[in-house]
């Protein structure tokens, strides 16, 4: 690879990062074109940590022959022993952490020890030349663990790698180093508002719907969920258990809820507040109501798991109702939610208040009775007619006919 490859090379980095390609692709394209210009990569590898509850980050593979391997994975986290940490300790990134270096090369094929047993598998598949990088971020740009971009180098050249050519690797990866940062970023932040905001509340903070005070005003089927004799466990159960038994049930809904085609919005404590969109007020709603079946089925295989491990156990009190609300940014000028507000909202979880009242696990409003279909509105018996805080007048409240459930 000569210097005007090397500055022909940068330059395109520079402009695939601009473009937002994402970071598989980026490797990916960045390999062939190094080959083209005649630095005969065979293999290589990038990760970068992340903000994720499950996954430490995402490391991303490109090799030359015809092993298949995934191009993109999420890697777990080593920093909670198991096999994971185990590896990673072995790894040569682990020993530049330790030693505070930022390069490590093995001439496999030229005496070099094999000190690691990434370098000794390296050897076993006929690869001469090892070389990896860790590109560290300055302290005030870190997030959480995201801590630099380190990446693996490796070729099957009989010579392996030049010197001008490992010059080349230590101009080029710092670049492409950034790119991959700033598709991780761009990541990340989609990861963020979907998990605190709600999948269809984030897409539209990223899409820029974050003025304070704007609004939609959309028609929706409502749910307010919340978990029966919450307060009485917790005052009974350990301390060590609340958290797992809010993580479990939450869990159950939300998964419910998204399987259905509902988007969250809210965790309050042991309630959840989630919206049903639909063309149809009738499609609305019986999305809904697919998702009360799905958190029924999720329930009961919970509780025979929970009671298994002698864990307390509990069953969630349901309200749908159909209406339409406000849908979007309330709050200071520096402290937002994106959110649903309105009547509607505060009869839904009137409605689920009085799941307690009349021991029903479900209840739905006369005005999401209506919207259903005939056939599904028989499936529904009225448990009578109430008077519900706060909202101006009475109303029948339905439940699912429990020969039906």
């Amino acid at each position: 690879m000569t210097p005007l490859d090397t500055e022909i090379l940068l330059d395109w980095i520079v402009r695939r990062g601009l473009d937002g390609v994402d970071e598989a692709q980026l490797l990916r394209e960045f390999c062939e074109k190094c080959r083209e210009a005649g630095l005969m990569l065979s293999r290589a590898l990038s990760f970068i940590d992340t903000l994720h509850p499950v996954h430490e980050g995402r490391i991303y593979r490109w090799r030359d022959d015809s092993v298949e391997e995934e191009a993109a994975t999420d890697y777990a986290r080593t920093d909670q022993g198991g096999p994971a940490a185990e590896s990673w300790q072995r790894s040569p990134f682990f020993h530049l952490l330790q030693t505070g270096g930022d390069e490590l090369r093995r001439r496999i094929g030229f005496g070099d020890p094999i000190d690691f047993s990434v370098v000794q598998d390296m050897k076993d598949a006929g690869y001469t030349d090892y070389v990896v990088f860790i590109h560290r971020f300055a302290g005030d740009t870190k997030i959480g663990d995201m801590d630099g971009v380190y990446s693996a180098w490796s070729t099957r050249h009989t010579g392996g790698f030049s010197d001008a050519n490992l010059e080349a690797l230590r101009r080029l990866v710092p670049a492409l180093a950034l790119a991959i940062k700033s598709a991780a970023l761009a990541r990340i932040a989609d990861t963020l508002v979907q998990v605190y905001l709600g999948r269809d509340a984030g897409r539209r903070v990223l899409d820029g719907s974050i003025q304070r005070g704007v609004a939609d005003r959309i028609e929706a089927a409502l749910w307010f969920s919340d978990l029966r004799s919450y307060t009485a466990i917790t005052d009974t159960a350990k301390p060590s258990e609340i958290i797992p038994l809010l993580n479990d049930y939450a869990e159950a809904v939300i998964t419910a809820i998204h399987e259905a085609g509902g988007d969250v919005l809210k965790l309050i404590g042991d309630g959840t507040l989630a919206v049903f969109r639909a063309g149809d007020p009738a499609e609305a709603c019986r999305r809904a109501l697919r998702a009360e079946e799905n958190l029924r089925r999720r329930m009961k295989e919970l509780n025979e798991r929970r009671l298994a491990g002698e864990q307390p156990i509990t069953e969630a009190y349901i309200g749908l109702h159909i209406g339409e609300v406000f849908y979007g940014n309330i709050g200071s000028f520096d402290r937002l939610d994106f959110t649903v507000v309105g009547p509607a909202v505060n009869e839904t979880s009137r409605i689920a208040s009085m799941c307690r009242s009349v021991d029903r696990p479900l209840l739905v409003s006369s005005t999401f009775a209506e919207a259903l279909s005939a056939t599904e509105r028989d499936r529904l018996v009225s448990v009578g007619r109430f008077a519900l805080r706060g909202v101006g007048k009475a109303q029948d409240l339905f439940t699912l006919d429990p020969a039906l459930m």
